[in-house]
């Protein structure tokens, strides 16, 4: 068996690989049954409950160590949290106005600039060229897109940057999954009170508040878990090409789910970065 499947004393652990696959799959999953949603409640509501929804979950199944922490510990964790909430609230924005194919290629630029600025090999740059490639041909193929739509969707792939940089070294200070525990904690409480001003909390209706759970859960505790944890054993610039696989993800997804259409340039797209997520993932070095 590959050594890279093996943990300590024999343990065998998942591929970080394939953590990050299930977290795309899941995060798509819960993107759709969020936009779904719109109908009954606005974006800002969603982002809420989704937010607090995976908070009480993960309070519910760890208990992170608070107590004897660095200040560099906290400092970490809250530059953490305010990504998450700033990258989950502008793309549910995003949304609104725009596919979630879309929506997610031009999220994805924030990954694939984390790839290029990590790159150190002339293939890897190919790899991101051809990713690249996708993410033109899937973005801008022929349909009208609102501008304010696309604003917040650049403003998530910042975001988007900015938590795969900030994860590994998150998780590195706290164990296991304890860094988005607390991360949400702080993103929820920061949040709330902007949502009550807004007066945008959402309907106390049964429905609304348990498809809310539901996305919390496939949106938030799922993959970024699973990410935090890939994260600690696999480059940076490998998770960025990686996650090249959401725009394709996205597209699929909201089709089956939402019946959003597919077009020939969204095919041609996701061949593109799919084979380029495969290039990637053959080619990939040890974390030393």
């Amino acid at each position: 068996m590959n050594e890279r499947m093996r943990g300590g004393a024999g343990r065998i652990v998942a591929s970080p690989v394939l953590l990050v696959l299930i977290a795309i799959a899941s995060v798509q999953v819960g993107s759709s049954l969020a936009k779904d949603l719109y109908s009954s409640a606005g974006p800002l509501s969603v982002a809420w409950v989704r937010l607090v929804a995976a908070a009480l979950i993960l309070a519910a199944i760890t208990r992170p160590k608070l107590r004897g922490r660095a200040l560099s510990d906290w400092g970490w964790v809250l530059a953490y949290g305010l990504c998450l909430v700033g990258m989950n609230v502008t793309f549910y924005l995003a949304i609104e106005r725009i596919g979630i194919g879309l929506a997610v290629t031009l999220e994805f630029l924030g990954p694939l600039a984390v790839s290029v600025a990590h790159s150190r090999r002339a293939r890897d740059l190919l790899w991101v060229g051809l990713a690249a490639i996708g993410v033109v041909v899937l973005g801008f193929g022929p349909s009208s897109h609102d501008i304010v739509g696309v604003v917040w969707a650049l403003a998530a792939a910042s975001l988007w940057a900015g938590y795969i940089l900030l994860a590994g070294p998150t998780g590195r200070r706290w164990s296991g999954v304890t860094g988005l525990t607390v991360g949400l904690w702080i993103g929820a409480a920061l949040f709330t009170p902007v949502v009550i001003a807004l007066g945008e909390l959402p309907p106390l209706d049964a429905r609304v508040l348990g498809i809310g759970v539901a996305i919390g859960f496939a949106s938030s505790v799922v993959p970024y878990g699973l990410e935090m944890v890939a994260l600690r054993r696999i480059q940076p610039r490998v998770f960025g090409i990686l996650m090249s696989l959401e725009p394709a993800a996205a597209a699929l997804f909201a089709f089956l789910l939402l019946g959003e259409t597919l077009g020939v340039a969204e095919i041609i797209a996701m061949a593109c970065v799919v084979a380029a997520s495969v290039g990637v993932v053959r080619t990939e070095e040890p974390v030393k």
